[in-house]
């Protein structure tokens, strides 16, 4: 099984709209933030697949067609890949709020989707995201989390980690995982396991 790093889009990877109604919906109006293409070279290097998953109603709203939607996403990773850091996939959720459905984040049907088809271990993989959405549809899914804090956000909140970039979200993430296999070698190392001979008897 793999491990993931699923990451909200605006936010996250790119400068997010100036409000709340507005959505990117050209190119141009897509900013990649600093230390983002660092931040993901990491990751893959660390074993993690890369993979993006967003709310985007914009299409539900008719501000743009998922073909179009599909073009920006196309441009981003070639974009990213460009500078070092490989997207392995993008999944977006195109419903408004109402009806409810299954892929809108706060819900987890996103990450379901892309660990059946990319192999993904859930239990260790990570959720990064900019709103307590992005963090409960990690939870759901049994993922640890970690929240990039928009400006003039206080620093509460359930996440795992908590930083005020991708980078930085990064390398607590990394360090958390080193932290935790350096534990399991100890542990290892002060338990061996005794011998048995091939009957199953203890070897004296």
């Amino acid at each position: 099984m793999n491990k993931a790093a699923f990451l909200d889009r605006d936010g996250v990877i790119n400068q997010k709209a100036p409000t709340e109604d507005e959505y990117i919906t050209r190119w141009e109006e897509m900013q990649i933030l600093p230390g983002v293409a660092e931040a993901i070279a990491l990751l893959s290097g660390a074993g993690f697949h890369v993979i993006v998953v967003s709310n985007q109603r914009c299409v539900a709203k008719g501000m743009l067609t998922t073909r179009e939607l599909d073009a920006i996403h196309h441009r981003m990773c070639s974009e990213l890949a460009a500078m070092g850091g490989k997207i392995d996939g993008v999944y977006y959720c195109p419903h408004e709020e109402q009806p409810p459905c299954g892929c809108r984040k706060p819900e987890p049907g996103m990450l379901f989707a892309a660990a059946g088809e990319h192999q993904i271990d859930l239990s260790s993989s990570w959720m990064i995201g900019d709103s307590e959405k992005d963090v409960e549809a990690g939870k759901r899914a049994g993922c640890r989390t970690a929240r990039v804090l928009r400006p003039h956000i206080s620093t509460d909140g359930n996440a795992d980690v908590l930083s005020r970039s991708l980078l930085e979200a990064v390398h607590q993430i990394l360090q958390t995982e080193q932290t935790v296999a350096d534990r399991q070698e100890i542990g290892v190392q002060s338990n061996p396991r005794e011998p048995k001979a091939a009957n199953g008897a203890r070897c004296r």
